[in-house]
């Protein structure tokens, strides 16, 4: 804030009066600047005079050149003992023996016994050394020192218990374990593999058709008719166990399935259509129309584009499928999925669709029902795969 009158006197500020002063100019021109302001200040520094000795002043004790000076390393606090003046205790930091005090002095007036103070005796008055330092105690003598014992390495009866024997002890166990292991596995695996040469090999691609609990597959039955002429189908009743309410039908066409007992036979259409239903649902087989040859060797792309009985779902406007896969089990290859699509009277219907290849010639198994029959169509899909024979 600038004043409208000039500031008043430092009289007070002594020989830093004219740098106040000037400092405190209204016009910010006519201050003095940094250097100029730290050169007055330094010839200020070197121009004042020495400062007076006042009553606070303590004058140090002139030294004593009759007396050795102490040694103390740095940062060390050092009392001093009463022992060394007055107290009769030995030298050092524990005390070798029980200090004997000698007779105090009586004194008159403002005397004291100093034998008991931490000052030291008064140079004034002499006495003898013995009056305030004691002598020393012998120390009774050392035993003298046995050689020293060198450390010997462990011996090799001894190494067993350290770390790395033991670690190397865990290694050529693991590596026992891995040679026997193999040597197990050369001696005895080529003669399981010999012994299950006439068995048939394991499915190729995805799981089974789903089936009965308990019942055979049929295509693991009828694996052995893919190459014409090497193998009959199996025939025999003895493998069937169909669920309560369901019969073994033999067909006049070459097959037998299981269907529900109250279900009607229909009989074969032009297109070898055999159909078997009841209430809505239907079941609905085609033993061997058509040849592999003419339908190609891969039974999903058989089922996809070229099989007549899924012609109404590739026809429709709304339709769907799901679980198309391929089936391969030894030499037996099969397809299935499902479908829904919309009958020309509005009907939505589910189905279960498989077409497998047995002697050359592609076997249709197909179940159709309501859309919301899902369930029940499902088990008599199941009911006929597991059940159908080749005759």
């Amino acid at each position: 804030m600038v004043c409208g009158e000039p500031p008043a006197f430092a009289e007070e500020c002594g020989a830093l009066r004219p740098v106040v002063e000037s400092l405190l100019r209204q016009d910010p021109t006519e201050r003095p600047d940094f250097e100029e302001l730290s050169g007055w200040l330094r010839s200020l520094v070197r121009s004042a005079p020495e400062p007076e000795a006042g009553a606070d002043v303590v004058p140090l004790p002139a030294p004593d050149a009759t007396r050795l000076p102490v040694v103390r390393r740095r940062g060390e606090l050092v009392r001093r003992r009463r022992g060394r003046f007055g107290g009769g205790a030995a030298h050092g930091r524990h005390r070798q023996g029980k200090r004997q005090q000698p007779p105090k002095q009586r004194g008159g007036g403002n005397q004291r016994d100093r034998q008991d103070s931490l000052l030291p005796p008064d140079r004034s008055v002499r006495r003898p050394v013995e009056t305030w330092e004691e002598e020393r105690p012998a120390r009774a003598p050392r035993a003298p020192k046995g050689p020293r014992v060198l450390r010997e390495p462990p011996r090799r009866g001894e190494e067993s218990s350290s770390p790395r024997s033991l670690g190397r002890l865990l290694l050529v166990l693991i590596l026992l374990l891995m040679a026997a292991a193999v040597a197990y596995a050369v001696m005895f695996l080529p003669e399981q593999e010999a012994g299950d040469g006439g068995a048939p090999a394991s499915p190729t691609g995805s799981a089974a058709p789903p089936a009965a609990s308990g019942e055979p597959d049929p295509s693991a039955s009828a694996d052995g008719s893919a190459d014409p002429g090497s193998q009959q189908p199996q025939t025999s009743r003895s493998a069937v166990a169909l669920a309560p309410g369901y019969a073994l039908r033999k067909d006049a066409e070459g097959f037998e399935v299981g269907v529900p007992k109250d279900w009607q036979r229909s009989p074969a259409n032009a297109d070898r259509q055999i159909r078997y239903g009841s209430d809505g649902f239907t079941l609905l087989v085609v033993p061997g129309r058509d040849t592999v040859k003419a339908g190609g060797a891969d039974p999903l792309d058989y089922q996809r584009d070229k099989e007549p009985e899924l012609q109404p779902f590739r026809d429709s406007t709304w339709s769907s499928s799901s679980g198309l896969r391929r089936v391969d089990v030894g030499r037996q290859a099969m397809a299935e999925g499902q479908f829904t699509w919309q009958e020309s009277g509005g009907r939505e219907v589910f189905v279960r669709n498989l077409a497998m290849i047995v002697d050359g010639r592609y076997h249709v198994i197909q179940v159709i029902g309501p859309e919301s029959g899902r369930d029940k169509v499902t088990e008599i899909y199941e009911q006929a795969i597991a059940s159908y024979r080749v005759t």
